[in-house]
């Protein structure tokens, strides 16, 4: 074997091997048995799943900055239980029906691995629930409860594209975070832009402007203006 099918071999048991014991750990949970036993058919499992229905390989990003990665688990946390008591408050109300809708939100970073964390973020968020995604559009479609207006499902495809950027902060590639930044840099730059564009403009006083002064060029006081005024008496 070459020394490059060597390094691929590797590589590609580097990559399998997170999911492999995600699998093996998986099977034991669902048998609610952590034995010698369970690990080894878990496995057996693990490799047929793998072999038989084997999917694309998934790049890693290779990156993960841990400031943004735990800022995302606490705004996670934060959001699910902001959710709980948003959802709660909906079902116990008996003046208002709780309304829903399924919203597209086109996603920005076209990326397997981000896709997937904004659709399980998503969906573990209590009050909306990923029906579908669309692979070949970056698309994610969400059943959401508690919308009533064309602003609240603007808002709730904000939501869902902030945890995206949240996401690439915390695990995107340095090509996505660099992206990342560029945006958030053209982004402030457009609204600044927009901000200065529509601030007033300040209007001058009446009378402060050229040819409308108050001093001795326009109501001269001086000896000849009253000597021309004598002159024409």
């Amino acid at each position: 074997m070459s020394p490059d099918a060597k390094r691929g071999l590797w590589r590609e048991i580097g990559l399998q091997l997170p999911f492999l014991l995600w699998l093996i750990v998986l099977w034991m949970l669902l048998w609610g048995q952590f034995t010698v036993l369970s690990a080894l058919t878990g496995i057996g499992v693990a490799l047929f799943v793998t072999r038989v229905f084997r999917l694309p390989t998934i790049e890693l990003s290779g990156r993960i900055n841990l400031w943004w990665a735990a800022l995302l688990v606490v705004q996670f946390l934060a959001a699910v239980v902001h959710g709980s008591l948003s959802v709660a408050a909906q079902v116990l109300n008996p003046r208002r029906v709780p309304r829903s809708a399924i919203i597209a939100v086109p996603l920005r970073y076209s990326d397997d691995l981000v896709m997937t964390h904004v659709a399980v973020t998503s969906s573990l968020i209590p009050g909306s629930l990923v029906v579908e995604a669309d692979r070949d559009t970056r698309t994610l479609y969400l059943h959401v409860i508690g919308v009533r207006s064309l602003d609240d499902v603007e808002r709730q495809r904000a939501g869902v594209l902030r945890w995206e950027r949240r996401i690439v902060r915390a695990l995107g590639s340095p090509a996505q975070a660099a992206r990342l930044r560029a945006d958030e840099r053209a982004e402030h730059d457009r609204l600044a832009g927009t901000i200065a564009g529509s601030a007033p403009t300040p209007h001058r006083a009446k009378g402060s402007g050229p040819g409308q002064g108050s001093g001795s060029g326009s109501h001269g006081s001086g000896p000849g203006s009253h000597g021309s005024e004598e002159g024409r008496r």
